[in-house]
């Protein structure tokens, strides 16, 4: 009779019924653990850039010399893996390569972006740049120069389709809430920065786009700003930004 009575509550009671599922899946481990994911590669792409840099001044500082480095800023991210840093820049592309590559979504098309961008990722780790110190690079060092550039621009290109598309994507069975279109715009703006900032780092193979942007050490900016809009996308989908606030209706029933 007891259950009964409760079934009966229920039925008559749709909202309740859709707050208890808001409730459970607020407090599911797998999905705490899924949104805890995507918050770690959010922080740590958009950490990145500032670690390096930062990283580098001061230990020059704590050095032998007590100097500044020179230059003060590399000429991009991938330059920092020839500095005291770049077991920290290594081991951040890994970490964001594996986030990826373990992170879900709704269907078979957000898994398959995941494994693509992991594995670009890993490419832009594993292929390194030249290192601008030395005066003479051999053949393989310029192909793999080469490689790493292919895969960095196609990592931007996967993580703007990420923001603009999959990310603004509404789950199955949920409702467009007044959040979730103020996360649709972040990941709006987020995915316009990066394609953005991409085009930028290819024009530079113009020899006249380089020189006129010379002055605000472009691939270094456009490689930061990217990074940072693609960990503010990550931290925003992770629930780190503009969370839904799980329904009270139980108790107020």
């Amino acid at each position: 009779m007891e259950a009964n009575a409760i079934f009966c509550f229920v039925l008559r009671n749709p909202v309740v019924t859709s707050s208890m599922s808001d409730h459970a899946t607020y407090k599911n481990p797998a999905v705490l653990s899924h949104h805890a994911m995507r918050r770690m590669v959010g922080i740590i792409a958009l950490l990145l850039p500032f670690v390096l840099a930062g990283g580098t001044i001061l230990l020059s500082l704590l050095g032998p010399s007590h100097a500044l480095p020179h230059p003060l800023l590399q000429r991009s991210i991938s330059d920092y893996r020839y500095t005291a840093m770049g077991d920290f820049y290594v081991g951040g592309l890994w970490a964001i390569a594996t986030f990826l590559m373990c992170s879900r979504g709704y269907d078979w098309t957000d898994e398959i972006t995941g494994y693509l961008a992991g594995f670009l990722a890993l490419g832009v780790a594993l292929c390194p740049s030249v290192n601008p110190r030395d005066p003479v690079h051999s053949v393989l060092q310029l192909e793999l120069n080469t490689v790493h550039t292919v895969f960095a621009a196609q990592l931007f290109l996967v993580l703007a389709y990420f923001c603009l598309y999959l990310f603004r994507k509404t789950g199955p069975g949920k409702s467009l809430t007044r959040r979730k279109r103020h996360r649709n715009a972040v990941y709006a703006v987020c995915g316009t920065v990066i394609l953005v900032c991409d085009i930028v780092m290819v024009s530079l193979n113009l020899e006249g786009a380089e020189r006129m942007l010379r002055p605000i050490n472009p691939l270094l900016t456009s490689e930061s700003l990217a990074l940072i809009a693609f960990g503010v996308a990550w931290l925003t989908k992770g629930n780190g930004i503009l969370r839904d606030r799980p329904h009270n209706h139980i108790q107020h029933a």
